[in-house]
Order: structure tokens, then sequence, then C-alpha cells
């Protein structure tokens, strides 16, 4: 009689979602948790702001996520001597202590410079770097991490059309002056550049006559949480292959 095959056990992939508003992108997410096409979960959410409203959505999730709260301009009140940059890295810290396979951007109102993205994007050369979260033990902290660690975020523009803040309201003025009769929603990887990064997933919204803005606005809302769960899965099964394949080489 054949001996039976042991499975190998699946790891279950670590998101942390970054916003600073209502947390609606967030919700979509926390609701396709058991959808996507791998075995992944929401560990972290941090927000900029205390009153983002996402906070309380992962709060009330089931099971609840937990939160971080950490913004620039109270950082910078209580520590005078450090800069944007330490701010940005300090959230990165936050970030790594969570152990992430993805870094979700969902509605995050903050341009992160290389503070954030040095430590994102290469494997720190002290245990130091990354202090350890409570119960956690440094070596095994760092090695469970993979760099460099993938960031996407969501931009409710098409490539190189409305980079930056507000994209939404300057299509819309831009379709109402007949320059342009169509927009879009993309989640993008995050570079140094604003909304410059690699596209990961990308729609297309045409204009329709007789909308009102509100009404466009609302449609294009549907648009990104539907984007957002598809470009996060994607992201995912390409992580999981790459823990399997560093796996492989142990």
């Amino acid at each position: 009689m054949a001996e039976p095959i042991e499975s190998k056990p699946v790891p279950q992939l670590r998101i942390v979602v970054l916003i600073s508003g209502s947390g609606t992108n967030l919700q979509a997410l926390i609701d396709a948790q058991n959808s996507f096409d791998v075995n992944a979960k929401i560990v972290l959410v941090l927000s900029n702001r205390k009153a983002a409203y996402g906070l309380i959505r992962a709060a009330d999730a089931s099971p609840p996520i937990r939160t971080a709260y950490l913004a620039l301009q109270p950082y910078l009140k209580a520590n005078p001597d450090n800069t944007r940059d330490d701010y940005d890295a300090e959230i990165a810290r936050i970030v790594l202590r969570a152990r992430p396979d993805l870094v979700v951007l969902a509605g995050w109102m903050h341009v992160f410079g290389d503070g954030f993205l040095n430590l994102v994007n290469n494997a720190p050369q002290r245990a130091e770097e990354v202090p350890a979260g409570h119960g956690d033990h440094h070596e095994s902290h760092l090695t469970d991490l993979i760099f460099p660690i993938p960031v996407i975020n969501l931009h409710p523009a098409l490539p190189g059309a409305f980079d930056g803040a507000q994209a939404i309201e300057r299509a819309w003025d831009a379709y109402q002056k007949g320059e342009i009769q169509r927009t879009g929603v993309m989640v993008h990887r995050v570079v140094r550049e604003v909304d410059a990064g690699e596209p990961i997933l990308v729609e297309e919204i045409p204009f329709r006559e007789g909308e009102t803005q509100e009404q466009f606005e609302t449609r294009l809302h549907g648009v990104e949480w539907k984007v957002i769960v598809s470009a996060t899965n994607k992201v995912l099964k390409d992580r999981l292959e790459q823990r399997h394949s560093r796996k492989g080489l142990e």
C-alpha cells in the first residue's frame, strides 16, 4: 500500500494597508480576503490621520485587524530634530515589524520619499535598523522578510494622466472642456516619482453624456474597489511564487 504523500503547508501571506480617510477601498480588501487565489490576510492597517474611519473598519472586521496611527506634523513636533524623511523611515519600520509580503496604499494621502522606499526595498544590514515588535525576535523577524517588499498604490487616473492629488476633479474638468472622453483607474508600483511606477492593472472609464459629477464619481469608486482587489490578488500570486522559489533554494 502506497504511503500518503505529505502535503506541504501553504504559507499565509501578510498584507499591510495604509490609509488616510474613510477606508472604502480598504473595505473592499477586507471583504475580499477569503476570495483571493492565495491564502492571505490583512495584518495591519496604518493611518496618518487619527480620525480616519478606515481605522474603525479595521477594528470592526471579523477578526479585528490591528491598527496603528502616526501623523507627520505631530511626529515632527515630538521630534524637532527629525525630518520628513525620518518620518517616512519610521512609517517603514512600523510596516516592516508586521512582516508584510505586500503593502497596499489605499487612499494614503502622503508622498513617500527615500526614507520609506529605501527600507522596504533593501534588506536591513543590522537587526537594529528594524526594531522588533512586541514578542518578536530580531533574527526570525528579519529572515521572514523577502526584499524588495512590493508596495502598490491605487490612483484614479490612467498612466501618465492627472498624476498627484485631485485626479478625479481634474479629469472631470478636462471632460467638461472637451479635452478628454475617458479617464480610468490604475494600481501601480510605488516609486520615488508620484504615480509614475509600473502599472499593474489599468481600467479605462468612459464619461457618459448627461451624467453628473457625483454620478460619475460613484461609478468610478465602484471600479476602484474591483481594481484594487484584482491587483492585490495578482501581486500576492507573484509573491507566493517568490516564497516557493526561496524555499526551494534553502
